[in-house]
């Protein structure tokens, strides 16, 4: 089965600066919790993310177990929005589309993140269990690592 994640923060911030942290994967691990082992492997390109774009990580999100995980940029509109779709990971199914609206206290930023489990029915209980509420955890935990970066001077 897949399930969407939505999620929409203000950042005090102008799009230029928020695009600037998004659009470098070696942010995502200041946004990750620590006890994910979450980790950048790929070095090829340490500039903005473009089309086509490969990242290699390694992550652990259940019992410190490292795996590794493969996206791909699929989609890039400078300012506006990108899309990450794994290749190889943890999951069956992930499309993680991040979009940046200009506004009068900054941007907006939304995350609509499809995903699904693999393991068909196991997959389903798993997700009921405990991936529901880690995803929860690990965006939760970015929304307040991100009010301290980009928050109301």
């Amino acid at each position: 089965m897949k399930y969407t994640l939505f999620r929409e923060q203000q950042l005090y911030v102008d799009v230029e600066n928020a695009w600037a942290f998004f659009s470098s994967p070696y942010n995502l691990a200041k946004i990750t919790p620590q006890d994910m082992g979450f980790t950048v492997l790929s070095t090829q390109n340490q500039g903005e993310i473009y089309e086509g774009m490969l990242i290699d990580y390694t992550v652990s999100p259940l019992f410190g177990i490292p795996l590794r995980w493969t996206t791909k940029i699929t989609q890039v509109n400078p300012l506006v929005s990108f899309t990450d779709f794994q290749l190889k990971g943890p999951y069956k199914y992930w499309h993680h589309f991040h979009e940046f609206i200009p506004n009068e206290q900054g941007v907006l930023m939304r995350d609509t993140v499809e995903y699904e489990l693999p393991f068909g029915i196991l997959g389903d209980i798993a997700h009921r269990v405990l991936v529901k509420q880690k995803l929860a955890q690990i965006f939760n935990y970015r929304h307040q690592i991100l009010e301290g970066l980009f928050s109301k001077t």
